[in-house]
């Protein structure tokens, strides 16, 4: 019994966030914050609230956003659902911030694209140049084989056949 308690406590809840990440959220920013700026502890109960709000939060934001979607008669939650939400639960001080976060994000993604197809479009270029190396290679082998047995005048068959 001892052993599925421990197991069950070191698995987080299907709905919970994970402690390690709240934690280190809440102490960088409490530290950026903080007029010392050391390094602060967290009581564990400090930690269970904070959580706990960061989970209500997710809750109420997305269940808001998912509202926004099925007003619009879409299916699918975009960032504009988020943002418009975070409008109605009257947290607009961060739709400029995220607004900003988001065009970065998206233009790094753009970049990575970019970057990607054009690795991929000199891979597939330097393939069909090594192809098109291969198959003249091969081509060029046949023809001085053709070459040298015309020089010969034909000799090397004549000897293999005596």
């Amino acid at each position: 019994m001892g052993k599925e308690k421990a197991a069950a406590a070191a698995v987080a809840e299907p709905e919970e966030l994970p402690r390690t990440i709240v934690r280190r959220v809440v102490k960088d920013k409490l530290s950026e914050v903080s007029s010392d700026g050391g390094d602060v502890t967290l009581h564990k109960e400090a930690l269970l609230a904070f959580s706990e709000s960061a989970r209500i939060f997710i809750h109420y934001l997305s269940a808001t956003a998912h509202d926004i979607c099925t007003e619009s008669k879409r299916q699918i939650i975009n960032a504009e659902d988020v943002l418009k939400a975070l409008e109605e639960i009257e947290f607009s001080e961060f739709v400029e911030p995220l607004r900003a976060s988001l065009e970065e994000f998206r233009k790094k993604n753009a970049e990575k694209r970019a970057g990607s197809a054009k690795a991929k479009e000199e891979n597939k270029k330097q393939k069909t140049d090594e192809e098109t190396a291969t198959e003249n290679g091969e081509a060029g082998k046949e023809d001085d084989d053709k070459e040298t047995a015309a020089e010969n005048g034909g000799e090397e068959g004549k000897e293999d056949a005596e």
